[in-house]
């Protein structure tokens, strides 16, 4: 290694201006010290990225720093929770200097964004990896949770899943795409994600159950079944695509990318009945779409693809870590 652990935190890592007040000690001793916020709870969320599973080798240092971030925040606003504190732990092969200031940059980019300060973390060497904690502080008892769904509740999702799955497989090179601007928005997609962190807050008191989709739609959708002990209709002609995915494949690609392809990032969240109309006023000027796929059923467990008032049998299967 060219530094040393200390020099290489204290070059990348230790930045000069604490961004809050609510950290009293930071990197540089045993433990960080920080004060939640009156009537708050702590909302925490873990998250490790390994290199050839999560990220593809070669990937942009800078792409890098802001997803493996992005990720994390995803959580927090599937929680409802505002973002505060960061621990980042990172195995490195070696160290590479241009490297580490990329990756540095564009994570502090987006912690600054959010106002995000790094509290702590680890360095060592070993096989490229990260695992990233994010600290966030959620109203008391005002949580969402995967565990709130009730039958008639309605199911609806953020953005256009299947456009992140579209993007690696561009970077795999599965997929072909001349146009240029479809191209990159395609990869921005998938490499940099955008945390539905105001939605999150937005669904408080309005949402019955939420999530954010890791593994993709169907898969992500059976945890909030499972806690909820209930079922769901999912009407898949009223499944989102953006008109860049639409244009470099067909529907039935595009509708197993939308329900399988993982890496979206977007919110799944339910709503009574009662209210869809407080839904629609306080997502009204946040910028991002939303659309009702479906509805909650008292079948436990059971999820029931829907097309022309049809079942379908599909043949669907999200990310697993330790699938066969």
């Amino acid at each position: 290694m060219s530094c040393g652990e200390f020099d290489l935190i204290a070059r990348y890592f230790t930045r000069d201006r604490a961004s809050r007040k609510d950290v009293q000690l930071s990197i540089g001793d045993d433990c960080a010290l920080m004060t939640l916020a009156e009537n708050q709870q702590l909302a925490v969320s873990t998250d490790t990225l390994v290199c050839g599973i999560h990220f593809l080798p070669g990937i942009d240092p800078a792409d890098l720093g802001y997803k493996a971030l992005a990720v994390n925040l995803s959580d927090l606003a599937a929680m409802g929770a505002t973002p505060a504190w960061l621990s980042l732990a990172i195995t490195l092969p070696e160290v590479q200097e241009p490297w580490l200031a990329e990756f540095s940059r564009s994570m502090f980019e987006l912690a600054d964004y959010y106002s995000v300060q790094l509290v702590g973390g680890d360095t060592t060497k070993g096989p490229l990896s990260l695992t990233l904690t994010v600290f966030g502080q959620v109203p008391y008892g005002k949580a969402l949770t995967r565990s709130g769904a009730h039958p008639g509740d309605w199911i609806y999702v953020t953005g256009t899943p299947g456009d992140s799955a579209a993007g690696l497989a561009i970077l795999q090179q599965r997929l072909q795409v001349s146009d240029p601007e479809t191209r990159a928005y395609l990869l921005q997609r998938h490499l940099r994600p955008s945390p539905r962190i105001l939605v999150g807050q937005a669904l408080a008191g309005i949402a019955s159950s939420c999530l954010d989709l890791s593994d993709g739609l169907a898969s992500d959708l059976r945890h909030i079944l499972k806690r909820s002990h209930c079922g769901a209709r999912v009407e898949l002609d009223k499944l989102p695509y953006s008109p860049a995915l639409r244009s470099v494949t067909d529907l039935e690609q595009a509708q197993a990318w939308a329900l399988a392809g993982g890496e979206d990032y977007e919110l799944c969240f339910t709503v009574p009945e009662v209210n869809r109309l407080r839904l629609d006023t306080a997502l009204a000027n946040l910028g991002v779409s939303y659309s009702c796929i479906g509805q909650i059923t008292a079948q436990d467990g059971r999820l029931e693809f829907i097309r022309d008032g049809e079942v379908q049998a599909l043949d669907l299967h999200g990310f697993d870590h330790f699938g066969g």
